[in-house]
């Protein structure tokens, strides 16, 4: 699995999406994935720019896909409602960040969204995710809802 109990924030202060992705990218760094917090930031931002990843249901999956990322991970945090530009209109309290290199982008990328999207159409998963209570209860959850990633 590309997430670790490290790249979990279950209580992100944050009061923008900027702001969210300064705070984790800055985790992100300090575990060794991204090599370059700036120009990760600015993949996913220009990533926000084609089109919102706030899918839904009170979640956004921001990410990015460039050399400033050192290998794949995944990240989860929760938010207090911030507004994401959701389709549904929505704020957003939950957060998955992807970060994929470059050269690995095609095959990892498509795959943990495609899981990850399977799995938030349920409300069931949403909701677990909403009660984990620690980042070790949450790579838990993860692995027991077989998320394939």
């Amino acid at each position: 699995m590309i997430i670790s109990e490290k790249l979990v924030k279950l209580d992100l202060h944050a009061t923008s999406k900027e702001d969210v992705l300064q705070q984790l990218a800055k985790i992100a760094a300090a575990e060794g994935k991204v090599n370059n917090e700036s120009k990760y930031i600015e993949a996913v931002l220009k990533r926000e720019e084609e089109f919102s990843t706030a899918v839904g249901f009170g979640v956004a999956i921001p990410h990015g896909k460039t050399d400033a990322v050192n290998e794949p991970f995944f990240m989860f945090a929760k938010v207090d409602n911030l507004d994401w530009n959701a389709m549904d209109g929505e704020p957003v309290n939950m957060v998955f960040l992807i970060g994929v290199p470059m050269s690995d982008a095609s095959s990892t990328h498509l795959k943990i969204l495609a899981s990850l999207s399977r799995k938030l159409m349920k409300a069931p998963f949403r909701e677990g995710l909403l009660n984990v209570g620690s980042p070790a209860e949450l790579i838990s959850f993860l692995e027991a809802s077989e998320l394939g990633i």
